[in-house]
């Protein structure tokens, strides 16, 4: 608007020098004026790319979180629920042949080097359902065996020091716990003394029970929320 006022006052003038140099500048600036505006909207289109890829990028996020992720289960949420629990149960006897349905307790399944057993054990002395603080799969360097090493969290490290002290001096089998998760025996150790560091390993009811794979799958239930 400002260059068609100028040009058209240098042609009621007679186009002076003065005119000439003032629709000069007023070209100047109409072109500065229209390169601005140009640029306006390129930036305008530029900031809504960066919205857009910004929305993306929670969209992402928001899905990452619905994702399965391998991680312990933090305590006191719903997620404990979910974890497999283990029994520590006092054994009461030990006897060559399957449980009956009638007197309960855990049998361990003849193989090649054993026969079956049945394993009795007090539930009412003994710790349930606890979740452990940590497991891990571990080979053994001595003969490549394979265990799971359970480490329980200070509460129960020092219930389960009073178990093994109350334990200890008995005759054998009560002189050892029944480790059950799932309703199932997964191991049936002796001890000879109280266990203060709250570990123990799980090698399955007999030594070398554990492959590889029982293993790792073991420690990834009593530990992850699946």
């Amino acid at each position: 608007m400002l260059h068609d006022v100028l040009q058209a006052h240098v042609q009621d003038s007679g186009a002076d020098a003065a005119g000439r140099c003032l629709v000069g500048l007023a070209d100047g600036a109409l072109q500065v004026a229209r390169r601005r505006k140009r640029l306006a909207r390129v930036g305008a289109g530029v900031a809504a790319v960066a919205v857009l890829a910004t929305a993306g990028a929670a969209v992402a996020d928001g899905a990452a979180q619905h994702t399965h992720v391998v991680q312990p289960a933090a305590e006191g949420t719903e997620n404990t629920k979910k974890v497999a629990l283990i029994s520590i149960l006092p054994v009461t006897s030990s006897s060559e042949h399957a449980c009956t349905h009638t007197n309960g307790g855990y049998t361990v399944q003849a193989s090649a080097t054993h026969p079956a057993y049945c394993i009795q054990a007090d539930r009412a002395r003994g710790m349930t359902d606890v979740r452990v603080a940590s497991a891990q799969a571990v080979e053994s360097s001595s003969d490549g065996t394979w265990q799971v090493e359970v480490t329980l969290n200070s509460a129960d490290r020092t219930r389960f020091a009073a178990l093994t002290g109350s334990i200890a001096e008995a005759t054998a089998p009560r002189n050892g716990f029944a480790i059950v998760i799932d309703g199932k025996l997964w191991g049936n150790p002796y001890v000879t003394s109280s266990i203060t560091g709250g570990r123990f390993e799980i090698v399955g009811p007999f030594v070398g029970d554990l492959t590889s794979a029982a293993a790792h799958d073991l420690a990834l239930r009593l530990v992850t929320d699946k």
